[in-house]
């Protein structure tokens, strides 16, 4: 059993209910930890064997202003041997679509985090099969990584 940490920021419960779907699909095999990511010291990162971290973009490819001091702060710890995965949710009628999660992503994995996944990206919110299908995805390949991870253990 790993221990995970699920962050996330979400104005409008999109990205929100991304981090609780996989949750639920976590939770059975995993000790999960879920918060708001302003509510999440960077340092908090390293009790946990995986970081999963989620975050909608604002205007034309930005990270909220909320988890901007988090992102800042990231950059002072050490995730190596920690897996990571970043999810998000954005509006494709921007041209920089789901750019935050993109921008955590190349963050965690500076700091040595090893990424366990592609990205899960959803266009407003998790509506439709391909939406769930990739959900289904995005768990299956963290669990298969947790697996290893918990076998070098």
């Amino acid at each position: 059993m790993a221990r995970i940490l699920i962050g996330f920021a979400s104005m409008s419960g999109n990205t929100e209910e991304m981090a609780d779907l996989i949750k639920e699909r976590l939770e059975e095999d995993h000790e999960i930890h879920m918060d708001e990511l302003e509510e999440i010291e960077p340092g908090f990162l390293m009790d946990f064997d995986a970081v999963i971290l989620g975050s909608y973009t604002w205007n034309d490819g930005d990270l909220p202003y909320e988890v901007e001091d988090f992102y800042e702060d990231l950059e002072d710890i050490d995730l190596t041997g920690k897996g990571i995965a970043v999810f998000g949710s954005g509006d494709t009628s921007y041209p920089q679509f789901c750019e935050a999660v993109h921008t955590f992503e190349e963050r965690l994995t500076a700091v040595g985090g090893e990424r366990m996944t592609g990205a899960w990206k959803v266009d407003m919110h998790p509506d439709n099969e391909e939406d769930i299908e990739h959900l289904q995805r995005f768990t299956d390949e963290i669990m298969e990584h947790l697996g290893h991870l918990i076998q070098l253990k």
